[in-house]
């Protein structure tokens, strides 16, 4: 493999450092969403039972002390409570705007890798065409030993890059799929906790 690298040219470094761009943010996003994992039933069913029981401020407090964007929704609506509905529901909605905007942070940065890498590897590609085809020309020859070697680097270079974006894109569809769980999962427990906030008045 370290021989494939060094044969594949100068255009080897660039989707090397595509590759290890993506795995970082890879990474990044990865740790953010386990974070943001939580038991949402149990969170609804404590902040429930301290509704019923007029104890507002310790629902909000578990909820700030929680991770996630289902606390977070209900955290804003709790702190809102006293307000009324409509500013529940206006609390409700900018919060689960913010969650989101923070559950997809940095994935741009994956689709990036997996536009550019590809990309790096053509344009590798196009030089090791353009090197066999100067080298048939300065040796007025067309024998494979003379195109071998910019042939072998175009598509070494086509090969990497596509692996890059291969790998990248596996873990930008498990987060896509991640991401919209976790979104449903804080939507469905925003009704929930709405309905009985409109039961309870």
């Amino acid at each position: 493999m370290v021989q494939y690298f060094i044969d594949g040219g100068a255009f080897m470094w660039p989707i090397l450092f595509s590759l290890l761009f993506g795995l970082a943010f890879a990474f990044e996003r990865a740790y953010s969403l386990v974070l943001s994992s939580i038991d949402s039933k149990k969170l609804y069913e404590d902040v429930s039972a301290s509704m019923q029981s007029g104890k507002l401020q310790d629902a909000v407090d578990l909820c700030s002390e929680t991770r996630g964007p289902v606390a977070g929704v209900f955290h804003a609506a709790l702190s809102r409570y006293d307000r009324g509905l409509e500013e529940v529901e206006k609390a409700m909605e900018n919060a689960g705007s913010l969650e989101m905007a923070f559950l997809e942070k940095n994935m741009i940065w994956l689709n990036t890798v997996i536009t550019v890498a590809p990309m790096i590897g053509f344009t590798g590609t196009v030089v090791g065409m353009i090197g066999a085809f100067d080298a048939i020309k300065a040796a007025n020859d067309i024998s494979p030993a003379v195109v071998a070697g910019g042939i072998s680097q175009a598509l070494l270079t086509t090969a990497f890059g596509l692996i890059v974006a291969m790998i990248i894109q596996f873990f930008q569809n498990f987060f896509v799929s991640r991401i919209d769980q976790l979104i449903l999962d804080m939507e469905e427990n925003s009704v929930r906790l709405l309905d009985s906030m409109h039961a309870k008045k």
